[in-house]
């Protein structure tokens, strides 16, 4: 048999577009280098537990998913998961407060992919120091008591965080994907499904009903080892609703076409409503406004809103990814290279309002 010499990137049959190869640490390793204390463990656990009471109706008190746009500097990640701390535990009462700690940063096209990705934000994408900061960072925050939520972009980067995610996101752009249906369908946390980017509240409602089932697929195990995973389905998968194509989707009439399309798919109705992005037409002070007509449909009765999203940082606004060393260095603190937040000033008004009008709530009951 003569044996063929590729010369050609034409004559190249696999590998033709590959650089290079770089071996990470398998999963476990990773848990080994960096585990979960015995306080985390139950931080995480009481987390999830709480979040399936509320969508049970078991717990009466509102969901609100709050944080960053994306991680991208733990320090001051570490500072707002404080300041979250003494909030939450203000208003435990009636609000369950989880944070967005998200390490992946979903892209339409092309764009700074998260810390995980690129940690050193100089598109050197050194992942494997992405997910040893990553891990550390999730585990510091759970220490303080504060629950982490993680939208999963990749469905082979959970084996490396999930043990520390209370609370789990499909986006937009990943809500008709049959493998993040398939991952969602074996996740141990509660998931969200957004609807898609043309606002579309259908496909986050087959999301649900797709994870809610078994499924068979091929996967990572824990071992770093190719194998078939085998889920049980997942009975707390719920839709988040985050406008879409210029619209908006939070007001009564789409919150009401979004139960319709739960109630007709046979699933429990449970809404979050993401007052960012699409809803609020990308101009980041909107979300306040946002956020007060969802809580006055609370306070008018409807009890399928479950909880609200805030894109949210110490600093508002936003600042351009840094294009060389010298920008990276003069980047503000606590402000997003992502999309725009409020500031920490703003979140806690809002935060602070929801509580007010959900103890009036709550002494009109008794």
């Amino acid at each position: 048999m003569t044996k063929t010499n590729p010369k050609t990137i034409e004559e190249i049959v696999i590998d033709a577009n590959i650089e290079k190869y770089e071996i990470l640490p398998a999963p476990a390793d990773l848990i080994r280098a960096i585990p979960l204390t015995e306080k985390v463990r139950e931080t995480v656990l009481r987390g999830r537990k709480q979040i399936k009471d509320i969508l049970d109706k078991k717990d009466s008190r509102k969901i609100v998913i709050v944080g960053p746009c994306s991680i991208h500097d733990t320090a001051a990640g570490l500072e707002y998961a404080n300041n979250l701390e003494k909030l939450a535990a203000e208003v435990s009462d009636v609000l369950l407060i989880v944070m967005r700690t998200y390490l992946e940063k979903p892209r339409s096209t092309i764009g700074w992919k998260g810390l995980i990705y690129d940690p050193n934000l100089d598109n050197s994408g050194d992942i494997r120091k992405g997910i040893l900061i990553g891990r550390q960072f999730l585990l510091d925050v759970s220490n303080k008591g504060v629950y982490c939520a993680n939208e999963f972009v990749r469905e082979d980067f959970p084996q490396y965080i999930a043990d520390l995610i209370s609370w789990a996101a499909i986006g937009a752009r990943t809500v008709e994907s049959q493998t993040h249906r398939e991952l969602s369908s074996g996740l141990s946390m509660p998931v969200g499904f957004k609807n898609n980017t043309s606002g579309d509240i259908k496909v986050a409602v087959d999301a649900c009903l797709a994870s809610k089932h078994e499924h068979g697929f091929p996967g990572l195990t824990i071992d770093g080892k190719i194998c078939i995973v085998r889920t049980k389905g997942n009975n707390y998968c719920h839709i988040v609703l985050r406008g879409g194509n210029g619209m908006s989707n939070y007001h009564p009439e789409k919150v009401q076409e979004a139960i319709k399309l739960i109630k007709r798919a046979g699933l429990q109705v449970n809404i979050i409503i993401d007052c960012s992005h699409a809803n609020c037409n990308k101009i980041y002070e909107r979300q306040e406004e946002a956020s007060y007509e969802v809580l006055r449909q609370i306070n008018e009765g409807n009890e399928n809103i479950v909880g609200i999203m805030l894109e949210s940082n110490l600093n508002e606004g936003r600042q351009d990814f840094p294009k060389n060393h010298e920008e990276i260095s003069k980047l503000a603190y606590g402000t997003s290279i992502t999309d725009p937040c409020i500031s920490w000033e703003t979140t806690e008004k809002i935060i602070r309002k929801y509580s007010e009008v959900l103890r009036e709530m709550n002494r009109r009951r008794h």
